[in-house]
C-alpha cells in the first residue's frame, strides 16, 4: 500500500507537471499567433510600400514620357525653349535617379525584414518543436508509469 500510494503521488506530481507543460504550450502558441500577426501586419505594410513604389514609378515613366513630348514641341518653336526643355528632362532623369536609388533602398529593406522575419518564425518553430518533444517526452513517461503501474497491480 506504501508503495501504491508512492507511486499514486509520482503520477499526480507528473500529471501536475504535465498539465504544467500543456499551460505553456498554450502560452507558447499565443506568442507564435501574435508574433505571425506582427509579421502579418509588417508584410501588409511592406506590400503597401511596394505598390506606393510601383504607382510612383508609373507616374515618373508617365513624367519623363511627358517632358519627352514637349522636349519635341520645344525643338519645333524655338532654340530657347530646347534649352529650357532639356534643362527639365535633365531634372526628371535626375529625380528618376534618385527614385531609382529609393527603390533600390526599400527592395534591401524589404529583404532584409523578409530574412529576419524568417528567421524568427524559424526560432518560434524550432521553440515549439522544443516544446512539443518534451512534451512527447512527458506523455512517454507517463504511459510508461501507467504501464508500471498496471503491471504492478
Amino acid at each position: 500500500q506504501e508503495e501504491k500510494k508512492q507511486l499514486t503521488l509520482k503520477v499526480e506530481e507528473l500529471e501536475r507537471k504535465l498539465e504544467s507543460t500543456n499551460a505553456q504550450n498554450i502560452e507558447f502558441l499565443q506568442v507564435i499567433a501574435k508574433r505571425e500577426e506582427s509579421i502579418h501586419q509588417c508584410q501588409l505594410r511592406l506590400e503597401e510600400k511596394s505598390r506606393e513604389c510601383s504607382s510612383l514609378a508609373r507616374q515618373l515613366e508617365m513624367a519623363i514620357e511627358d517632358a519627352k513630348r514637349q522636349v519635341e514641341q520645344a525643338r519645333e518653336r524655338a532654340v530657347s525653349r530646347e534649352r529650357a526643355a532639356q534643362s527639365k528632362m535633365l531634372d526628371l532623369e535626375t529625380q528618376l535617379s534618385r527614385n531609382k536609388t529609393e527603390l533600390n533602398q526599400l527592395l534591401r529593406s524589404k529583404e532584409d525584414a523578409e530574412r529576419r522575419f524568417q528567421s524568427r518564425l524559424q526560432d518560434l518553430r524550432d521553440r515549439l518543436e522544443q516544446s512539443e518533444s518534451t512534451n512527447r517526452s512527458m506523455q512517454n513517461y507517463v504511459h510508461f508509469l501507467k504501464s508500471s503501474y498496471d503491471n504492478v497491480f
